[in-house]
Formats: C-alpha cells, structure tokens, sequence
C-alpha cells in the first residue's frame, strides 16, 4: 500500500511539474518561429521590404508589393513556425500576379526582423497594423484576408474589425484550446493563456469565406477546419483536399483568385491574362 501511495505521489509531483513547465513555456511552444535561429530570408523579386508601426510601440519587418491601380491587396498571415517570405513569393506570383493583386506580408513581434514578445492580443495588433499599413499605400484598395494555420486565426480576428472582401484560411483551427485540448489532453484548458476562438469571431460579417483544409493533417486535424466553417455559416465554402499541414498551400489559389477577384471586378486595370 505504502508503494502504491508514494507511486501516486510521484505521479501527482510530475503532474504537477509538467503543469508549471507548460504554464511558464507555454509561448514558446505556440510561437516556435520567435525562438529559435533562423538564417536571413530571401526577399522575392518584385518585393520590398518595410517596416510597419504597431499602436503600441512595435516595429515590424514586413514585405510588400503594391498592387496595380484599382486592384486588390492580399494581407497574409504566416503560420507559428514559418516566416512572411514564402506568402509574399507565393502572392506575387500568378494567379495574383496576373490578376493585378499586390501583397503585404508581416512578421509577427518577436519573429526576425520585428521588435516584441508574441502573444494573442500582440498578434492581433499586428494585424490591425498590417490593415492599415495597406490602406495608407493603396488608399480604397479591396483587401483580402489571407492566413495559414495561426495566421488563420490572426485573420480571423482583423476581419472581426474590419471590412475586408473575403478570407482565405488554410488549415484554420477553431480554436486555440481546442487544439490543445487534441494535443495535450490532460493539460487543463484554463492554463491556456492565447486562446484564439476564431469559432466565436467569425460568427460576425458578410464576406465569403474560403477554406482549405488537408485530409491528411497531424497538427490541425480536418475536425478543426470543418467546425469554423459551420461557424462561419453559409458564406463558409470548405475544400477537403490531399495533403498535410504543409502541402495544401497553394492548390486552391487559381479558385481563391477567383472567387475574390470577382469582388474587385471593374475596379482593376489589369493587363494580360492568367498563365
């Protein structure tokens, strides 16, 4: 008996040791890319990079490419662990390109290149940052909320306040806690200090929504993506598609272009056709 007590007392102490690592570290396990080293990125051709003003004091690095006049902009958040390069390559290329569409890319606080410490209220500074950064250099321009994985969420959250055309969410979770909660199960959900429920903030707005999820997906899993679209409602459209957490992006952006494009016609001159 006295062996099986002092078993569950050990338990019980690692229990709670695990408790206080997760509740301490808890960040940098949600923003690994804040973290750890990471080589300088290639700036894509065509692209510049800018830094961008938070309204509590951060400075971030950023990239953008101004979109031809009367066209669309994509503001595109990356994912925990990746970084804005790639976004910016992949939205200035066609179908986007072609199509007029300009880009701007942030890096999250903390991420290379911007000041601060990620959390979700700073991201979400961030991204109303990222918003009105893009209507100071393209006054009126239409902008589309783009987001992978946490970048989702970010999304998420600036077009809850904002008047943006459409989102476009690849592998989007409906909530922070809940995909701990698959992850982590015996972490108790009140430990969780960035929450993100994007469930609960895209209930609000009339714009389209697109998402694209990965059947295939170990850290979002298709459960996640199919209960924020019944969130979203009937604007929602969801594409179940091949693939993980990585290799989904990008298949549905000649749909996405034009499926948003649509809301942007007879405003853009756009010259040349989609290759």
């Amino acid at each position: 008996m006295r062996l099986l007590i002092g078993l569950v007392l050990a338990g019980l102490l690692l229990y709670g040791l695990a408790l206080v690592a997760l509740a301490l570290g808890q960040r940098r396990f949600l923003y690994p890319g804040a973290y750890r080293p990471s080589p300088p990125a290639v700036v894509p051709p065509g692209v510049e990079r800018i830094t961008i003003a938070t309204a509590d004091g951060e400075t971030l690095h950023a990239l953008w490419r101004a979109p031809r006049p009367g066209c669309g902009i994509v503001i595109t958040f990356h994912g925990n662990g990746s970084r804005p390069e790639p976004h910016a390559a992949r939205f200035s290329a066609n179908p986007w390109f072609a199509a007029g569409w300009g880009v701007l890319a942030p890096a999250y606080r903390g991420y290379p290149g911007s000041t601060g410490r990620p959390s979700e209220d700073g991201l979400i500074r961030d991204g109303l940052a990222a918003w009105a950064e893009a209507l100071a250099r393209a006054p009126g321009a239409p902008i589309l909320l783009h987001g992978h994985s946490l970048g989702a969420a970010v999304a998420v959250a600036v077009a809850e306040r904002s008047a943006a055309i459409g989102l476009y969410l690849e592998a989007p979770f409906d909530s922070m806690t809940h995909t701990v909660r698959l992850h982590a199960p015996l972490a108790p959900s009140w430990l969780l200090r960035d929450t993100y429920r994007s469930d609960l903030r895209i209930r609000t707005g009339m714009a389209p929504v697109l998402i694209v999820q990965g059947r295939d997906d170990p850290v979002v899993p298709a459960k996640l993506a199919l209960a924020l679209a019944a969130a979203a409602g009937p604007r929602a459209r969801i594409e179940l598609v091949p693939g993980d957490h990585v290799s989904i992006l990008g298949l549905q952006d000649r749909e996405a272009q034009a499926l948003f494009g649509a809301r942007v016609v007879g405003k853009c001159a756009v010259t040349g056709t989609v290759e």
